[in-house]
This record gives C-alpha cells, sequence and structure tokens, in this order.
C-alpha cells in the first residue's frame, strides 16, 4: 500500500468507518477491484498506453459502466441505486465514476 494511504486513520476516524487492506498478491481479497478492472479491458486493453485515451473516451466508458446493469444490484444500474439512495439525478453527465 502507497502514500496515498497514509491517511486511512484519520478519514476512517472522520468517516466512523473501519478501514481494510489486502494483503499484496491475494487478488482474491480484492474482487470488486478485479471485476472492474475487467471490465475496463472491454475499453482500454491491457497493454493500451492510456496517455492516448481522451477524455471524451474515458467519460464515454465511465458512462457505459455507471448505466450497466449489474446482477448484484437486483439488474438495476449502479446509476439508478446511486439516484434512489441520494435522490441526486443529475450524475448521468459522465463526470463521476459509480461503481457497484
Amino acid at each position: 500500500n502507497g502514500r496515498e494511504f497514509s491517511w486511512h486513520e484519520k478519514l476512517a476516524e472522520n468517516l466512523d468507518c473501519n478501514t481494510y487492506f489486502a494483503k499484496p498478491y491475494h487478488s482474491w481479497e480484492r474482487g470488486l477491484n478485479e471485476n472492474h478492472n475487467g471490465l475496463l479491458r472491454q475499453f482500454f486493453p491491457k497493454r493500451m498506453a492510456l496517455d492516448n485515451v481522451s477524455e471524451k473516451e474515458a467519460f464515454r466508458a465511465t458512462d457505459l459502466m455507471n448505466n450497466r446493469p449489474r446482477k448484484c444490484l437486483g439488474y438495476k444500474t449502479p446509476f439508478e441505486v446511486f439516484a434512489k439512495m441520494t435522490g441526486e439525478d443529475y450524475f448521468l453527465n459522465g463526470s463521476v465514476a459509480l461503481m457497484g
């Protein structure tokens, strides 16, 4: 785990939640992350240079993923679940990555 996690204790305290870290090389401890990586590979193949991906392409991929029905969400989309939980339905513009 890198420096980006150095404030995890403060963040957990502020959010009143627990934090968990996967062990290195234990991909089965990061199931959701690994699943999303696979979904992203549909748009951006593994060896693709991401510095060549335009902002428009990245937003399009995010929008498609956010509006893809998920079995774990009762075949609703992450966008639908987020909108219902928060009452915010204006995030459809692709500017927020909702993964579920």
